[in-house]
């Protein structure tokens, strides 16, 4: 494996400042401010970093995380700004494809703007080594360990082997996929119409029947069983098969 580099909000509260300050620069050659428009843009980001960003971000610890800045369109002319705060809009995270906000908060105009950012996060994760079916039951080597982008998508990454060895391709899967939550589901331990075992747990009393299962259970599911005497009842599926209610 390979090493891996410190979190994210350390690697950018040291990179981001000086991003912005370039940024700024840009806008600065634009609307012509006065030459200490800008002063206030480094301490701004670095406390908004410290809070923020290490908060945010403290899932990312072990990856090694890269920053790429898009551009502000072009067309934008803003007014000169003594301090430009920056911050995270509500909904976002710096996680993948994201915005950063930039707004003025001491100047003639108080404007606001979002900067296009991608946030990569690469660490050891799980890849396909060939291409599944849906339905097929993986195994230990239907995937292979390798250094991916965990940020590429907004699902969790299973870097777990237990999580996904043993477990059903929910859906077609290609070589090279890196394996995600929602990829995969527990396996079926009985169809619809197959006879199960109840167990009815109450109050100091246990009680054992059977019924036929109205739905395909999976350990872990809620299933609903038509009992014996036309009852219908739901219950959570066990490992050994058994749909247990309690009441």
């Amino acid at each position: 494996m390979k090493s891996l580099s410190p979190p994210l909000w350390s690697w950018l509260r040291r990179a981001l400042p000086g991003l912005l300050l370039g940024w700024a620069l840009g806008v600065a050659a634009q609307t012509a401010p006065a030459p200490d428009a800008l002063a206030d843009i480094g301490p701004a980001t670095q406390r908004w970093l410290d809070g923020a960003l290490q908060q945010a971000q403290a899932s990312g610890a072990g990856l090694r995380m890269e920053v790429q800045v898009g551009q502000l369109d072009p067309r934008l002319r803003l007014a000169p700004c003594a301090r430009v705060e920056p911050y995270l809009p509500a909904g976002s995270r710096l996680w993948g494809r994201t915005r950063l906000g930039l707004r003025c908060v001491e100047g003639a105009v108080q404007w606001n703007v979002f900067l296009p950012i991608t946030v990569k996060a690469w660490g050891p994760a799980w890849v396909l080594a060939g291409n599944v079916n849906a339905g097929k039951v993986l195994a230990a080597g239907d995937a292979m360990q390798d250094e991916v982008d965990w940020a590429a998508d907004f699902a969790a990454v299973m870097a777990n082997p237990e999580a996904w060895i043993g477990q059903v391709a929910a859906r077609p899967l290609m070589a090279g996929q890196t394996l995600r939550q929602g990829m995969v589901r527990a396996p079926e331990l009985f169809r619809a119409g197959a006879q199960v075992r109840v167990t009815v747990q109450g109050p100091g009393y246990v009680v054992t029947s059977a019924g036929q299962a109205l739905g395909a259970g999976a350990v872990g599911q809620m299933v609903r069983v038509r009992m014996d005497n036309g009852r219908i009842i739901s219950g959570t599926v066990s490992e050994d098969g058994t749909v247990g209610v309690a009441l």
